[in-house]
């Protein structure tokens, strides 16, 4: 519910307060133009958020509100920004052609990304080699954008929609020698484009700039202050208001969301990032007041990133919230659950050395679990591991994949009942990797010897 609130609710609200601001210090600029720059500047950039409070260790549904709003408020919002576009050339804009666009662009959206993930896990499937395999799925992300913007779809829902059906699907296909290497590689993409897309807005300001007399600079910033504002105390007052309802109601009451504090962070967690500049970049060059909006765009988002980024850490002392551990639980939990898989299936296994080896290698990272939860899981005891011939390598190699893929099973069981977050899942499965990369390099290792 809170993350519907304000993908909805503060997005359309944003939106209609924007443009409501901008008509009143711009009587000249169309409503659809005004409304486009709404649409733009409406959209949190959550990446932001987290980046400066993950560190912090704030509570764990913080993170989740804020990052789920982040996946879908761009949507949204971009969807209205595309048909305000479209309104300039015939000057009229209908709220019953919007809303009757909105849910049939929803409806494909989700049924083309639903088609082409599985048709993506089909072709993932089938590939083993490392550098394949990111390069198939960097073009598959791109390509269903293509598609979607073709069809005239939303691009941001299908390939959220897309990227949230092979999260689910990835474990039971993606080998760890893969996926490993692709974690590394989409790090590293995000952060180029991201520095990219300010790189490119500033090459845009400065001709803009430079062509402005003084005056028109000086009311440039007024318009870019006076929606930086804007933008702000209307998250505040959705954001307040949604609370304030929730706590008449009675319901949820020890809900983070639910708290003044809480509800004062999540407010002020409202930075504008990526999407709000790379929607002023799309802009059409003829468009009415481009030059005003994109100034007004990058006003907010570097208004929003300084003023708000900046003082998120004070913020979050001063309200005192403090972690409250869930994740650190639900791996804790996962595991040694885990685990325990890995034993019992080891225990049915035939008795090898190396099958010793392992078995005593998981239960002493049991007892490290039990003892410190954020112990990670770690090969251990390689010193001791025996040369085999190839029949004897085979065979523990086998072990060793039943007891990954046990734990891999048990793993997805416990996400699947509920029992863990994706965070924590996420965690496991990275040490999983590891561990089970760790182990094979070992043993091959020892059977070249």
């Amino acid at each position: 519910r809170p993350v519907a609130s304000l993908v909805l609710g503060a997005v359309v609200i944003t939106v209609i307060a924007v443009a409501f601001v901008i008509l009143q210090l711009e009587s000249q600029i169309p409503l659809a133009a005004a409304i486009a720059l709404g649409a733009i500047v409406a959209p949190p950039d959550a990446v932001a958020a987290s980046t400066v409070l993950r560190p912090l260790r704030p509570p764990q549904r913080l993170l989740t509100i804020l990052e789920g709003e982040s996946l879908f408020n761009d949507a949204s919002a971009l969807l209205i920004f595309r048909l305000a576009v479209g309104s300039v050339a015939t000057g009229a804009v209908s709220g019953a052609s919007i809303a009757a666009t909105l849910a049939i662009t929803t409806a494909g959206s989700l049924v083309l990304a639903y088609g082409l993930a599985r048709l993506s896990s089909m072709l993932m499937k089938r590939v083993h080699d490392v550098a394949i395999a990111v390069i198939l799925q960097f073009c598959a992300t791109f390509a269903v954008w293509i598609i979607a913007e073709r069809l005239h779809l939303s691009g941001i829902i299908t390939v959220v929609v897309f990227a949230l059906v092979l999260a689910r699907k990835n474990p039971e296909f993606l080998e760890a020698n893969i996926r490993v290497p692709a974690w590394a590689f989409w790090s590293v993409t995000v952060f180029v484009l991201n520095v990219l897309a300010f790189v490119l807005i500033g090459l845009q300001l400065g001709p803009i700039l430079s062509k402005l007399s003084g005056p028109e600079r000086i009311h440039s910033t007024y318009v870019a202050g006076a929606i930086l504002l804007t933008v702000i105390l209307v998250r505040f007052v959705w954001v307040f208001s949604a609370t304030l309802i929730r706590r008449l109601k009675k319901s949820d009451l020890k809900q983070f969301e639910a708290t003044w504090a809480g509800a004062t962070l999540v407010s002020w967690s409202g930075m504008r990032g990526t999407v709000t500049v790379a929607a002023a970049l799309a802009l059409p060059g003829d468009f009415p007041f481009r030059d005003l909006i994109l100034t007004s765009a990058f006003g907010v988002t570097l208004g929003t990133l300084v003023i708000q980024g900046l003082t998120l850490k004070p913020l979050l002392k001063i309200l005192n919230l403090s972690e409250d551990h869930t994740v650190e639980r639900e791996v804790s939990h996962a595991r040694a659950r885990t685990i325990k898989a890995a034993l019992s299936v080891i225990g049915r296994s035939e008795k090898t050395e190396v099958a010793d080896l392992l078995e005593r290698s998981y239960r002493i990272q049991l007892s490290r679990s039990e003892q410190s939860p954020e112990q990670p899981l770690t090969p251990s005891a390689f010193d001791n591991l025996p040369v085999t011939s190839m029949t004897q390598h085979d065979q523990d190699s086998a072990i060793l994949a039943r007891a990954i893929k046990a734990q891999r099973s048990c793993l997805a069981r416990l996400r699947e009942d509920n029992r863990i977050g994706e965070a924590a899942f996420q965690t496991i499965e990275e040490e999983l990797d590891w561990l089970e990369l760790g182990w094979g390099q070992v043993l091959n290792l020892r059977e070249a010897r």
